[in-house]
Parts: C-alpha cells; sequence; structure tokens
C-alpha cells in the first residue's frame, strides 16, 4: 500500500514507512449517487484492512443495502462490511459519535459536515469532509458557442442538478453575452424533465427538497431577480410520481443574494454578466465554496492563468464542471471540505495510518 523506505543518517540503521488499518471506518453517503459514494468510500477502506459501517441515505437505503448483499455473497467475511439504516440524526449520529470508529467520511451539506466535524473532531477522530459547491462556469469571448452551451446545460441540468460538481453559477464575458444567453434558453427549454431513460433529467430526492427550491427561486424574484426559463413545479399527471422542477435560469441576482451563494441541489442555475477575466475572477473566487470551476476559452494563456488562480480543487479547459475521475483525487478547499481527498491513491491516507520501522543491525556479526 504505498510504504517506502528512506536512508538513515545512521550507517547501522534500516528504516522504513509502511501503513496499517486505521480500525472501523464510518461512512456516511448522500443520495444522489449512492452507489459511486458508497464504492469511492468502501472500496479504499478495505484495501487498507478496516472494517467499516456503511450509513446508507435515508433517501436511497437500497443501494447501500444491496452493495452489502452481494459483498457478503461474494466472500466477504461477516462484520467486515456493515450496512447501517436509519435516519441522519439517530444512525447517523450515532456512528460519528461513537468511540470504536476511528475515521469519519461524509458527503454531504457543509453545514452537516461542520456538525459532523464538531462532533467527530471532540475525540480526535479522523474526518474527512465532502461537501458543497457553487461552480462557477465560465464562458469567455471568441469560443465556440454551440460547444460552450452544451457544456452549459450538462453542467447545470444533468441529474437535475443534484451533484456537489454541478455548474450552478455561469459567467458570461460582455462581448458573447446575449447570444449565448438566447442559445442557452432555447436549449434548456428544450429539455424533456421525467422518470423515462429518454428524459434528459428526473425528480429532485424528496418534498422538503422541491419546496426550498422553489421557495429560494421565488425569494429571488422579490429580490430583483428575473426569471428566464420556467421555475415552476410539473404537476401533470405524467410528473405526478416525483417531485419535478422545470429547469431554470436565473438573471439580474446579485453576487451575495442568497441564491448566488447557496447551494440548492435542483435544476436552478444563474447567469451573470462580466467584463472581462479579472473580474470573472472575483466573482468566482468570492464564494464560500472551492470544489469545481470550468473555463471556456480559445486561448491557451487565459486557461492556464484559470487553473493557476481560480480558488477550486477541479479545475476543468473547455468541457463541464463535473468530470473527475474514479482514480483521481477529489474533495475541496475553503466550504466545500477539510482538504482530505477521496478517491484516487490519495484515499490511503484517509483509511490508513502511517507506522515508521527502524531496524538497528550491528556490524561486528558481518
Amino acid at each position: 500500500l504505498y510504504g517506502r523506505t528512506t536512508t538513515s543518517a545512521a550507517p547501522t540503521k534500516m528504516t522504513m514507512t509502511v501503513r496499517e488499518p486505521i480500525g472501523v471506518a464510518g461512512l456516511i453517503i448522500a443520495a444522489n449517487t449512492p452507489i459511486a459514494n458508497a464504492a469511492w468510500k468502501v472500496f479504499p477502506a478495505l484495501v487498507c484492512g478496516n472494517t467499516a459501517a456503511l450509513k446508507a441515505t435515508g433517501d436511497a437505503p437500497a443501494t447501500a443495502w444491496l452493495l452489502g448483499r452481494i459483498a457478503y455473497e461474494t466472500g466477504l467475511p461477516a462484520g467486515v462490511l456493515n450496512i447501517v439504516k436509519g435516519l441522519g440524526e439517530e444512525a447517523g449520529a450515532s456512528l460519528v459519535a461513537d468511540a470504536r470508529v476511528a475515521v469519519v467520511s461524509f458527503t454531504g451539506s457543509t453545514a452537516m459536515g461542520r456538525e459532523i466535524a464538531r462532533i467527530a473532531g471532540s475525540r480526535l477522530a479522523r474526518v474527512s469532509l465532502e461537501l458543497g459547491g457553487k461552480n462557477p462556469f465560465w464562458v469567455c469571448d471568441g469560443v465556440d458557442l454551440d460547444h460552450a452551451v452544451t457544456w452549459a446545460v450538462l453542467s447545470a441540468f444533468s441529474n437535475a442538478n443534484q451533484r456537489c460538481a454541478a455548474g450552478s453559477r455561469i459567467i458570461v464575458f460582455n462581448a458573447v453575452y446575449p447570444r449565448f444567453l438566447s442559445l442557452l434558453a432555447e436549449r434548456t427549454q428544450r429539455l424533456k424533465v421525467g422518470p423515462s431513460n429518454d428524459d434528459d433529467f428526473g425528480p429532485v430526492i424528496n418534498a422538503e427538497q422541491l419546496r426550498n427550491i422553489l421557495e429560494a427561486v421565488a425569494r429571488a424574484q422579490r429580490g430583483g431577480a428575473t426569471v428566464i426559463t420556467d421555475g415552476y413545479c410539473l404537476v401533470d399527471p405524467d410528473h405526478a410520481t416525483g417531485y419535478y422542477i422545470a429547469p431554470t435560469i436565473i438573471e439580474n441576482a446579485g453576487s451575495d443574494d442568497e441564491i448566488s451563494v447557496t447551494e440548492l441541489f435542483g435544476p436552478v442555475t444563474c447567469v451573470y454578466r462580466v467584463a472581462g477575466f479579472e473580474e470573472t475572477l472575483r466573482l468566482t473566487n468570492q464564494s464560500p465554496y472551492g470544489l469545481t470551476a470550468c473555463i471556456h476559452t480559445r486561448s491557451v494563456h487565459r486557461a492556464l492563468e484559470f487553473t493557476r488562480r481560480v480558488q477550486a480543487s477541479v479545475s476543468v479547459v473547455n468541457a463541464g464542471t463535473f468530470g473527475s475521475e474514479p482514480h483521481m483525487p477529489f474533495g475541496g478547499v475553503k466550504q466545500s471540505g477539510n482538504g482530505s481527498r477521496e478517491p484516487g491513491t490519495e484515499a490511503l491516507e484517509v483509511y490508513s495510518n502511517l507506522k515508521n520501522v527502524m531496524l538497528e543491525f550491528d556490524t561486528n556479526f558481518l
């Protein structure tokens, strides 16, 4: 597991650093990508030799249960991977507070991450937090607008924007703003919302989330923002079995408004008009979050300057705000995480302890 040998300053000493299991790993996942999120935590935890207690999300508990059953049926010993079901304030809180749990890994909201860090940190447990985002999608002048719009729509509305890497702030240079907004609105209005595999995206996770999103949009309108496309709940018979919101584009929201700084986790994105690079960078970096960011540009110099100066742990050029792969380290800076990284080999730092081994030998026996 990527131990290492280092040369000792003493000529009669051999040294090495090895990894050891940390103990019991408490894993708390989100509902938006339940199987992927579970895999990113369970696999490195078990590879490092730990046992794991996987807290299933209350909105999608069957996925974790099925993963546990498959693991057991394929030969994983009983008690190595344990599935915990229940409400967060009961089952999740107990897991976080339990002194037998050596490391807590959580994916979810920033507010809940702070509480988990407080409780687990009070007993000096290791904590890994992958939290929210309010991710910027830049559109510079001179770009292929059709290409940029395609990626903007995917970033803003795929999975109903229920992803921490969603593009919920689209920031567009003056020179291309009118044409880009027209294309974005046209493409967004063509999206199909519903339960079918042929639809572009489905419902939000529950009634509470639906209500929170609609109320946030209404408050933004009262504050002077303009809803460009839709912004309403779908209640016709075709959408009676879920919590559906039409894809919503908001213009003229202030950079400090609630809808500009709060992660909504629903199919809502805001568009902002800016003069150029430096204004876009200021608008981007004033966010309390720092998870992902994307720029669309034809200038390699502008792209490199963006990746150097943007305050985000994932920076993307000419694609979407998402796209990190399972072998890559993923996590956030600022209010998007506590600096830990999962998955990738960096996950070993979360789920193992380092031990230095020193061997003294006697040259008289040579």
